[in-house]
């Protein structure tokens, strides 16, 4: 895990006129986000989540343990459960997982899950029909209020993001979230990354 420790970089551009600013990338692969007591009706009474690794974020980590989704069209299986809790359960999942359970694919910012599809999660002791929840995450930059101070963005800003490479795109309404716990860093999901031959870990440039 980095911590807090920021992986933005500023770098001199080619023409030696300015900076060209940089944040590396992480590829979120599907998972999801439960409340107390869907954890409860999904694992048991009194289950605690078995730690598995840490995450790029502060105090969030992936867990060994895993459900399977179903849709009206499909099952997806093996999608792994992040911490800590919420208040509300959350799954993101790509918009090919999307079209494969058969439910619309939803864009939105995390946490942000009034009017999404439901979809049903299957778990060791039961299951859980999620009335609403299911996202395909919008793609977003975590910066702490320093990093952010520094590009002279602001929370919830969104911002346009250039990726190189022999497949170089151009990502539009990058959202920007600010919060002092942050590390910097890019989430995108596997879809965006595919399609851009992307990898963990490369950076990419902010067009500020």
């Amino acid at each position: 895990m980095r911590g807090k420790e920021s992986v933005l970089e500023l770098v001199a551009d080619k023409t030696g006129t300015g900076t060209i600013k940089q944040v590396s990338v992480g590829i979120s692969n599907r998972h999801f986000h439960l409340a107390k007591e869907d954890l409860v009706s999904l694992f048991g009474e009194g289950y605690e989540p078995v730690f598995m690794k840490d995450l790029s974020q502060p105090g969030q980590y992936a867990t060994k343990d895993a459900v399977t989704l179903m849709g009206p069209k499909g099952l997806i299986e093996g999608v792994r459960l992040l911490m800590p809790l919420r208040k509300q359960s959350q799954v993101e999942i790509s918009v090919t997982d999307c079209y494969k359970l058969g439910i619309p694919p939803v864009i939105r910012d995390s946490g942000d899950l009034k009017d999404t599809p439901g979809i049903t999660l299957v778990g060791p002791k039961g299951e859980v029909a999620l009335p609403e929840g299911a996202i395909v995450a919008a793609r977003h930059i975590h910066l702490n209020p320093q990093e952010a101070s520094q590009l002279g963005v602001k929370d919830k800003q969104r911002i346009s993001v250039e990726v190189g490479g022999p497949r170089g795109v151009r990502f539009d309404q990058v959202l920007i979230r600010v919060h002092e716990s942050f590390a910097s860093e890019m989430h995108v999901d596997t879809d965006e990354a595919n399609g851009a031959l992307m990898k963990n870990g490369q950076f990419v440039n902010l067009l500020l």
